[in-house]
């Protein structure tokens, strides 16, 4: 794991480009006690060998389906599986599940390296559980994000491509019709994809959205506590941080560090994953 010394840092943004909606702000000053965060998110090979240990069974491979993208899948299982009303390009598809990413016959053979997905913020739970570790509070979600940089809309700045160099993996090109890849990936990326922030992380933003600890809520920390923050007591859904591959600046321009979402704890989808901290 990657060491850091915690300290006061911004949190937050008021940028024109955030969702204030989403609780963004307000820009808050935060201190926080030294912890250590892995470099890179989960993978598939880290999962597998978890649920080899222990004969775990995650929440997609319970409830028999998880959400895949449309356009990863065949003809078949595009017309079989039911689409989400208000995001129809996501199909509830029998049989996805963290090994089998796109459905039966899908496999990540060739993706040991890549980002485990299908896995529930339980799901994640249950791996640091087993692995003596722990899943990251959203402050230091986001101060390990930053990398040492303060305020900045990127984790190397603020700048999408500087000098026309893709920095994170994300959708180019007409969502949800096209995804060019200019990026080099369509879909997840390995790992260590890209140059690491300051602090030596790789793939904060983009690639795949990652559970943080917290419960999610747009007004609680407003005026919640400025020391290690935790987040609200209770709620319905946890916290998202990062965006992922699917994000276009036309849909979803959340892969900038201060974006959030949420979903709910036994939630899963093909581009969900989490990195692990302690």
């Amino acid at each position: 794991m990657v060491q850091l010394p915690g300290g006061r840092f911004l949190m937050g943004t008021e940028d024109d480009e955030g969702y204030s909606a989403d609780g963004e702000g307000p820009i808050r000053e935060i201190e926080l006690s030294p912890f250590s965060i892995e470099p890179t998110t989960v993978t598939n090979a880290q999962f597998a060998t978890f649920v080899n240990a222990t004969g775990y069974v995650t929440d997609a491979e319970r409830y028999d389906f998880s959400f895949v993208f449309e356009g990863f899948l065949s003809e078949e299982f595009d017309q079989a599986s039911p689409a989400v009303h208000e995001t129809p390009w996501w199909r509830a598809v029998s049989g996805a599940v963290w090994k089998h990413p796109e459905g039966p016959g899908s496999s990540v053979t060739s993706r040991q390296n890549h980002p485990v997905v299908h896995v529930s913020w339980n799901d994640a739970q249950a791996y640091c559980a087993w692995a003596g570790v722990r899943l990251p509070t959203e402050a230091e979600w986001e101060y390990a994000a930053r990398g040492g940089l303060e305020q900045h809309r990127y984790p190397w700045g603020d700048e999408l491509t500087p000098g026309g160099r893709h920095q994170c993996n994300t959708w180019q090109g007409d969502f949800p019709n096209l995804d060019t890849g200019e990026d080099g990936y369509v879909g997840t990326a390995p790992v260590k994809s890209y140059r690491p922030n300051g602090y030596g992380l790789y793939n904060v933003v983009g690639n795949v959205w990652e559970w943080c600890a917290d419960w999610f809520s747009v007004k609680f920390h407003a005026t919640g506590p400025r020391t290690n923050p935790t987040g609200p007591p209770d709620g319905r859904a946890k916290v998202m941080r990062g965006g992922s591959h699917m994000c276009h600046a036309s849909y979803c321009n959340r892969y900038r560090v201060a974006a959030r979402s949420s979903n709910t704890p036994d939630s899963s989808a093909g581009n969900i994953g989490f990195r692990a901290t302690a």
